[in-house]
This record gives C-alpha cells, structure tokens and sequence, in this order.
C-alpha cells in the first residue's frame, strides 16, 4: 500500500510517499481502507521531532506513518472486535492508537472509532475528531460559558479555532478572533464577532478584557494572558511551548489566589464526545472547514501549507 512516510525528524521535506506493507489487525482491532485523513498539530510535531526533549528517548520516529484523524471503511475486524464490521463507515482520531492514517490502510481499536454519520463526507468526517473535541472538552471541561459572555479565540482561523467559534455561538456567547485577516472572511462566515489582527496588534495591550480566552498557539507569556481576562476569567490553552504549559501548571494556584483569574491546560480525551459533535453536525449546527483537499502524492504540499499556517480550518488529504 502506498503511505507518507519519513525515518528521519526534520521538516516536510523529510516525508515522501513509499509503498510499505498492508497492516493486518490485531485481535482487538479493526483495518480501515482510508478515505481521508487530515494534518494536527500533533502529527507535525512527529514529523519535527518537537518539543525536542523527547528525542532523548527516541533518537529516530518511533511512528513512521503521521495522522490522526481517519475516515473510511472497516474492511475487516480481528476476532476480538465485537461492535464494528466489515463495510462500517467510521470516523476518529488514532493518536492513542500510534497513529498512521495517512495511508491507504490503518489499523485502529473499537474504542478510536465511532460510525460516521451518512450526512458527513469523509472529507468532513476527517476533519472534526482532533480539533473539534480540542474545542468542545474546553468549553465543557474548563469554562462555564453563560449567555451574553465574552470570548476571545487566539488562532481562530484553524481546525480548533473554527470549531470553537461555531461552539462558542451555540452557548450564547460573543467571539472574538485572533489571526491573519485573509482568514476573517471565513471566520465571519461561520459567526466570529470581532477580529483582531495578530501582525498589527497584540491582543494582551488593547485594554479589552474577557470572560475567556481559548488558545491554539500559547506564544506569550503566561502574565501577559492575565492582563486580558475579567476578574474571575478562564485562559485555556490546548497546546503550545512545553516550557510555558509547565508554567501554567505550576503558577496556576498562585495566580488564582491573587488574582482570582484561572490559567488552565486541556489535556484531550481522544475520542469522548465525538458523537455529540457528529449530531450538531446532523442538525445544521457545524460546519466543517476544509483547506484542499490534498491527494496522498500532495502530502508533503499539504504539511508545507501546514507549516506555514497558511490554510482555513484544517487541511485533509484524500486517500
């Protein structure tokens, strides 16, 4: 079968499309024929080999293959998968499974996988597991969204970020946007408020201050977020710099007693809640957007764009 694979850390030139050998599932797993896959933020940081300190236990890619999201179809079941079958349409995120759904074949367990509803194409369906739960379980999770409340996205023109704006806008809240303004068409498209440009002014020194913050990309310093929130706000943030997710963990208790303001890092479970998503999906509520899609033979195009974070909501690849 033909995968993007690489050997080596480094960046999208270190993947190339090789024909490897088909997987066979083990006794609890099932095999996908892919359809569609997409880029995260993880599977760039396998592909880099970041934050670096992790190299110290594996000098090369331990997962050769990237990609967590798959969509596609069951093509067989090993003889312990009992709730799936051969000729299932399914969608999930694979991060807990060793990833690998950029490929023509992957082999996942039960548990990754939930049955894609006939609505969604596998395009969309490939696009939601990662990013819409990173948005979702930090609403659900971290944040008591009323009505009438005020939230500002940083990096609300990308997989999560689009996500969290639609989210957002069904709990009654009022969104502002954070990113490049050849994304804020989009943005406005699916219900974002008010927008900031992030290469003409930094959001911390406006003087606005909100309920919440949801962060994609974490690149200020952690007392710079505080000068942002209203007494009592939340700052989540679902990734960034392992030097400043430490910070947030270790300060929060402090800042909390001082401030009254909470710091929070969202910590995914893959998977949970995904079906809510694919309902609101069913009933009008969501919308997926989708940067390509790109052809397996595109994928070192497609992580390029990636890398340059020059794309609307998330890139996928079609298989």
């Amino acid at each position: 079968m033909k995968a993007i694979y690489y050997t080596e850390y480094g960046s999208y030139d270190v993947l190339h499309v090789k024909e490897v050998q088909k997987p066979v599932p083990k006794e609890d797993e099932v095999l996908i024929k892919v359809h569609a896959a997409s880029i995260n933020s993880w599977d760039w940081g396998l592909v880099t080999g970041t934050p670096k300190i992790f190299r110290l236990f594996n000098s090369k890619p331990k997962h050769k293959i990237p990609g967590c999201d798959v969509a596609g179809i069951v093509e067989s079941v090993g003889n312990k998968a009992t709730r799936l079958k051969a000729g299932d349409q399914v969608y999930g995120d694979l991060c807990e499974n060793g990833f690998g759904s950029i490929a023509e074949y992957t082999c996942a367990k039960e548990n990754a996988l939930q049955i894609k509803p006939a609505e969604m194409s596998f395009e969309e369906a490939a696009s939601i597991p990662q990013a819409g739960l990173l948005a979702l379980q930090s609403f659900r999770k971290k944040m008591k969204i009323q009505s009438g409340d005020t939230i500002l996205i940083n990096g609300a023109g990308g997989g999560v970020g689009s996500f969290g704006i639609q989210i957002a806008k069904l709990y009654g809240a009022g969104v502002t946007g954070v990113d490049h303004p050849k994304k804020f068409e989009m943005m406005r498209s699916i219900g974002c408020d008010n927008f900031i440009d992030y290469t003409r002014e930094n959001f911390t020194k406006t003087g606005t201050k909100y309920d919440y913050i949801l962060d994609v990309n974490t690149d200020r310093s952690i007392f710079s977020y505080l000068k942002s929130l209203k007494k009592g706000g939340t700052y989540v943030t679902v990734g960034g710099h392992l030097g400043k997710l430490l910070g947030i963990f270790l300060l929060n208790p402090l800042i909390r007693l001082f401030t009254g303001k909470h710091l929070r890092v969202l910590a995914l479970k893959a998977n949970k809640d995904l079906d809510h998503l694919g309902s609101l999906f069913k009933e009008g509520k969501l919308k997926c957007i989708i940067s390509g899609p790109y052809k397996l033979e595109e994928s070192v195009d497609a992580f390029k764009a990636f890398s340059s974070s020059d794309f609307n909501g998330k890139i996928v690849i079609t298989i």
